[in-house]
C-alpha cells in the first residue's frame, strides 16, 4: 500500500475501532498488516507484546537498548524472548555511550535530556521501523495528560507508518488483571515502587511520591515528560 492508502486505513480505523476490544484490535492489525507490522516494547512490561502475539505468533518486538538500561530491563527482555512465541530484534544507537560521552561530554542525560533521548531513542527507532508498515504500542489514555487523547488507530505522519495503541483505553486495574489472567512477565522493579521504567540514571528514572501519578518519575524535575518517540 502507499502512504496515502496508509493514511486513509489509519484515519478510517481509528473511528471505527475506538470501541473495540484490545484483543479485536490487535487481531485487526495481524489481518491487515502480517510481518509487516511489529510492537515496541520497553520491557516494563510484556502486556501488547503477549496480546500481539496471541494473534501473530512470531511478530517482531522491537526493543531500545539505549545503553543506560536497569538491569532489571536487559533481563525481562531475555526472558519475553525465551519464553514467548515472538522474535526480539533489540535496536541500538549509532554511537556507543563511551562515543557519545566523547563527543557530546558525560552524562549528556543530565545536560540535556531532549538530545539525549533523540540520539538513543528516537534516531535508532526511526531506522528501526523502517521494514513495517505499522507499530503497536503499549500507550495507555490514563497513563499522564500528554497521553490522554491517545486514539487507538492512527497515523504517524512522522515516520509514514500506521501507529496502533490497542490498550490506550485500558486502566491500570485492566493491565493487572491481564497480567494476572495470563501469567505476564513483569519488569522486577515494578515490585519495588517503580511506576514507569526508563533509562537507570536517577534523571531519568526515579520512584515516583505516593502522591504522584505514574509516570512522574520520569525526568522529574525537568518539566520533560516524553522522550520524543510519541511526540
Amino acid at each position: 500500500m502507499t502512504s496515502t492508502d496508509l493514511e486513509a486505513l489509519a484515519i478510517a480505523a481509528g473511528r471505527d475501532l475506538e470501541e473495540a476490544s484490545a484483543q479485536e484490535i490487535m487481531r485487526w492489525a495481524a489481518e491487515t498488516f502480517g510481518s509487516k507490522l511489529c510492537v515496541t516494547s520497553s520491557m516494563e512490561d510484556a502486556v501488547v507484546a503477549h496480546l500481539a502475539s496471541t494473534a501473530l505468533p512470531g511478530i517482531d518486538v522491537v526493543f531500545l537498548d539505549t545503553g543506560y538500561h536497569f538491569p532489571e530491563t536487559i533481563g525481562t527482555r531475555d526472558a519475553v524472548a525465551a519464553s514467548m512465541p515472538l522474535n526480539v530484534i533489540t535496536l541500538t544507537p549509532r554511537q556507543s555511550v563511551a562515543e557519545q560521552d566523547a563527543e557530546y561530554g558525560a552524562n549528556l542525560h543530565d545536560r540535556d535530556p531532549d538530545l539525549c533521548c533523540s540520539l538513543r531513542k528516537v534516531e535508532p527507532l526511526q531506522r528501526g521501523l523502517g521494514a513495517y508498515d505499522a507499530w503497536a504500542t503499549g500507550l495507555r489514555r490514563d497513563e499522564s495528560p500528554s497521553r490522554a487523547n491517545t486514539p487507538v488507530v492512527a497515523w504517524d505522519n512522522r515516520r509514514r507508518k500506521v501507529k496502533i495503541a490497542p490498550i490506550a483505553r485500558w486502566t491500570q486495574d485492566d493491565v493487572t488483571a491481564y497480567v494476572h489472567a495470563h501469567g505476564v512477565l513483569l519488569n522486577p522493579l515494578l515490585w519495588e515502587g517503580y511506576t514507569s521504567v526508563g533509562c537507570a540514571p536517577l534523571s531519568c528514572t526515579r520512584k515516583p511520591g505516593a502522591d504522584e501519578e505514574g509516570r512522574a518519575g520520569r525526568w522529574a524535575g525537568s518539566g520533560k515528560t516524553e522522550c520524543g518517540i510519541h511526540l
